[in-house]
């Protein structure tokens, strides 16, 4: 019997950051055989969330795919001396918010279109396949971009309109580090929101402007990650793919060779499984078929 959580992996990719991975595990499913959210979206693609570490306090960036998940993520903090002192939610999609009871106790941030997002999901999610019930709400909501503290590491806590309307990142400046959240993913982004691409283009571009050196995606290759993230080009990468997802002559073609330029400079890694999201994300800006929630 397989144990839920039971493969979660810690990483060490910066000073002060502590990533929590699981999945990418072949032949292993988290749930069970039938079509579920967190074997074929999470689990497949494999999924990290992450504490920001210091001065015995943690900042908890996503909660995680269980309850399983973030209680070892809470041990963890624990064993580190480290009490969570806030968490904050990346947005409102699933695999990110399944584990947030654990953290009910304390502050649950999210900016107000998350909040409202969750609020108008909730049923949906409650009965998904996992179910998240009782799915609990953040209970701190902000509508600006601000700055926290966590022992004497400067958090800035940013909002982007990439992949989900609601996006929240965290950028670490004096690491040069960017917890991205879904807005980045290697090797593409997962189109949650097919008629917004533009939207997403232009805080792409907004993102190119930020001081950063180094980013950690919640969706991406474990030894990169583990390594210290992925660089600059990722954003980039991201960028042409979206162009390429909107030019209805270039919008062809298997994922190998739609981003091939990509793979072949290292911007990017190939991940089979990717395939399959390529095919959704075409056919999901083409009209033709719904995209499952990530």
């Amino acid at each position: 019997m397989f144990d839920l959580g039971s493969t979660l992996r810690i990483l060490r990719p910066a000073p002060k950051v502590i990533g929590f991975y699981d999945g990418r595990i072949d032949g292993l499913r988290a749930h069970g055989p039938g079509e579920n959210w967190l074997d074929d979206g999470a689990f497949a693609l494999g999924v990290c969330t992450y504490a920001v570490v210091d001065g015995g306090e943690a900042l908890v960036y996503d909660t995680h795919v269980s309850l399983a998940h973030a209680r070892a993520i809470r041990a963890e903090l624990a064993a580190e001396g480290a009490r969570v002192k806030y968490v904050v939610l990346s947005h409102w999609h699933v695999d990110h918010v399944a584990g947030n009871e654990v953290f009910a106790d304390g502050p649950i941030l999210a900016n107000r279109l998350t909040a409202e997002l969750l609020a108008a999901h909730r049923a949906e999610l409650e009965a998904d396949d996992p179910p998240i019930r009782p799915l609990v709400m953040p209970n701190e909501i902000f509508d600006d971009d601000f700055t926290l503290t966590i022992g004497g590491t400067t958090v800035e806590v940013r909002r982007l309109d990439i992949h989900s309307i609601d996006g929240t990142v965290l950028l670490l400046p004096e690491a040069g580090l960017l917890l991205a959240g879904d807005t980045l993913e290697d090797p593409v982004t997962y189109v949650a929101e097919p008629a917004r691409l533009a939207e997403h283009l232009r805080d792409l571009d907004r993102l190119e402007t930020w001081d950063f050196a180094r980013v950690l995606p919640n969706h991406g290759a474990e030894e990169v990650i583990a390594a210290g993230g992925y660089d600059r080009r990722l954003v980039a990468a991201t960028r042409r793919y979206v162009e390429r997802l909107l030019d209805a002559e270039r919008a062809v073609g298997p994922l190998s060779d739609f981003i091939a330029e990509d793979l072949a400079s290292g911007a990017v890694r190939y991940f089979a499984p990717y395939e399959a999201v390529h095919r959704r994300n075409l056919a999901d800006v083409r009209g033709e078929a719904l995209v499952p929630r990530e």
